[in-house]
């Protein structure tokens, strides 16, 4: 083994495509999560579309029922645990540790590791569609439909694995963020002089590391049921299928906050930049995003109220489910407040944010309503349902995180989007996601179930869902207009400067893209805008400084940080190779490859993880000759 670890001697190279494969420099992980994200994203909207022209006339058949059942089920895991979820954390990766003044997160090759096992849990997830069984059953994977008997193929296989897989990833992300965030904060940044976004990340963070191990437990019953034929949900051998609703579930409604609470963090930063004015209400605001973070567990139920559940129990959570609306109320009058007498700038980003307020909470009073339970008995399992879903992610999550791509991608790029095709791209996604999604309320009141491939004419459904198909069409040439911008602007884009938001929090302090060392001295924070107020001391403009030659270098070398001293960690090969070795031997379990009773797939992965997982131990922290 020793021998092995020489072999595989240290990259030294910080060029090329090998060396974003062995980086451990949160920066560069942020890019490859955000790329990934982006591409899964566009996966998740190709089958959407498709869904879309199959629901465009009645009774059509231009996909099959079991293909259809297969496309939203990964329509939905692909939109929520490979786009909203990862791209949240491309943000998490790249934008924390410049917010909070340190110069990478407190442990890099964990951090490259969970960025590996992201994407093994993602390839999974969608290797049914290259193995041909592709998960069937609804992203929920409700009981008895997850039995052998009824899903015989592969697909919730894949869905098990890939979905335990990315768990993995999520805690280990998790774990490193609350490390980082508590312990690696400039001196002088106490708790309450954090950026509105640390705090939603933290709040996420412990939200991770609690809502997984939940569906994790449940997972694990699922494979031991579909790999050993044990019976946790069969009620014929005394199993429960609601066992694994309340599993779910316990886990999905803290989800849903994983989710929009970095949105919320994001819309934090913007709206008081192009405001020009410091965050109303901040300390409440904080105190909101804690409450929401608690209350996630308390209404988890009214996702059942068609179960059975009794009346006490029904009307428990139905306060609990409409208390939770508070905080988040609080929230969006705080934001208006921000840019209540402000010098409002309305930038694509901040075009973003306002979409994102007022698409929320029509997202919010459907939510609202879903919290009580006749109203909910009436609206479950209809289209209802699918609009408030998505007016919460996609008209929450999807327009924060679009309003934080215009917003740091001059940080990320050093260049500028294109403010046309940006202004361009936000009013014709704004008004294609209303024409997709608003109709769904209707055809739902009007009774049309969810996960129908077909339905009858004279429904009184067809002009909704015609309507839904052509703005589906519109979004996705409004998501190809931002991709064409994307694109322009990384070739062309105008110069971004340090700053050129006229930002308030420590990123803007250092070159745009920023060096590997992220600060050359760890900054000394005096308030809560500290990049502010050092530009702007009892309101009066500080002329601009020079450059320190930091344009001047190449912002991923290592020679710039030895030249100032500054330890760096050097790049690894072992957290790919640990990563490698879990998607191997996941294989181990869906496929029965074995010789005299040992699965040798899932063997040789456990081997690869072994020797990733030793040589990780064991790589020193960095090798002075190597800068």
């Amino acid at each position: 083994m020793a021998t092995l670890t020489g072999v595989l001697s240290r990259p030294t190279s910080y060029a090329g495509w090998w060396s974003w494969v062995t980086t451990v420099d949160h920066k560069r992980i942020g890019i490859l999560y955000g790329v990934t994200a982006f591409i899964f994203f566009l996966l998740g909207g190709v089958e959407a579309l498709i869904m879309r022209v199959q629901l465009a006339r009645p009774d059509q058949g231009i996909v099959a029922p079991e293909l259809f059942n297969q496309l939203f089920t990964m329509h939905a895991l692909t939109m929520i645990f490979l786009g909203v979820m990862p791209l949240g954390a491309a943000f998490f990766n790249f934008v924390v540790p410049l917010m909070i003044g340190a110069r990478d997160v407190a442990f890099p090759r964990l951090n490259a590791f969970s960025y590996w096992v992201f994407l093994a849990g993602g390839l999974l997830l969608n290797w049914g569609w290259l193995a041909g069984a592709s998960p069937a059953a609804g992203w929920f994977a409700y009981a008895n439909l997850t039995d052998p008997a009824y899903s015989p193929d592969r697909g919730l296989d894949f869905y098990v694995l890939g979905l335990a897989v990315l768990g993995v990833s999520s805690t280990a992300a998790a774990l490193n963020f609350i490390v980082t965030i508590i312990n690696m904060r400039a001196p002088g940044m106490t708790l309450m002089r954090m950026p509105l976004f640390i705090w939603m990340t933290l709040v996420t963070m412990f939200l991770v590391i609690t809502a997984f191990p939940v569906i994790t437990v449940g997972l694990i019953e699922l494979g031991f049921d579909r790999f050993f034929g044990t019976n946790f949900f069969d009620t014929t051998a005394g199993g429960d299928p609601l066992l694994w609703q309340h599993l779910f579930w316990v886990f999905g409604h803290p989800e849903v906050y994983i989710l929009i609470l970095p949105a919320m963090g994001i819309i934090s930063e913007v709206l008081p930049t192009f405001s020009r004015k410091p965050l109303f209400g901040y300390p409440v605001v904080v105190l909101s995003g804690v409450i929401i973070g608690f209350m996630g567990w308390m209404v988890w139920s009214h996702h059942m109220f068609t179960v059975g559940l009794s009346a006490v129990a029904t009307t428990v959570f139905t306060l609990t489910t409409m208390s939770i609306s508070v905080p988040t109320g609080v929230k969006i009058f705080n934001w208006m407040g921000t840019m209540w007498g402000g010098a409002i700038s309305f930038t694509t980003a901040m075009l973003f944010a306002l979409g994102f307020i007022s698409m929320f909470i029509v997202g919010g009073l459907s939510g609202v309503m879903h919290s009580i339970a006749p109203s909910d008995a009436q609206q479950q399992d209809t289209y209802f349902v699918v609009a408030h879903i998505h007016y919460v992610l996609f008209g929450g999550s999807f327009f924060a995180l679009f309003s934080g791509i215009y917003y740091w991608f001059p940080k990320i790029t050093g260049r500028l989007l294109n403010e046309r095709l940006g202004k361009f791209h936000f009013w014709t996604t704004f008004a294609a996601f209303n024409i997709t999604f608003f109709p769904m309320h209707i055809v739902g009141l009007e009774g049309m179930p969810r996960r129908v491939y077909t339905y009858s004419e004279g429904m009184g459904w067809d002009i909704g869902n015609l309507l839904s198909t052509v703005g589906a069409f519109l979004l996705a040439a409004s998501t190809l207009a931002f991709i064409h911008n994307l694109f322009r602007s990384l070739r062309k884009g105008e110069r971004a400067g340090n700053d050129p938001w006229d930002g308030r929090t420590l990123e803007w302090s250092i070159p745009s893209p920023p060096p590997i060392y992220n600060f050359a001295e760890i900054p000394r924070v005096h308030g809560r805008d500290p990049h502010w107020e050092a530009k702007y001391p009892e309101g009066k403009p500080v002329p601009a400084g020079g450059s320190n030659g930091h344009e001047e270098e190449d912002p991923y070398h290592p020679i710039a940080a030895s030249r100032r001293g500054i330890h760096l960690p050097d790049l690894s090969y072992y957290p790919f190779i640990a990563a490698f070795g879990l998607f191997v031997a996941s294989f181990g379990f869906v496929y029965d490859f074995g010789f005299r009773g040992i699965p040798y797939l899932a063997v040789i992965g456990l081997i690869i993880i072994l020797i990733g997982a030793y040589g990780w131990a064991l790589e020193p922290a960095s090798e002075e000759s190597s800068h």
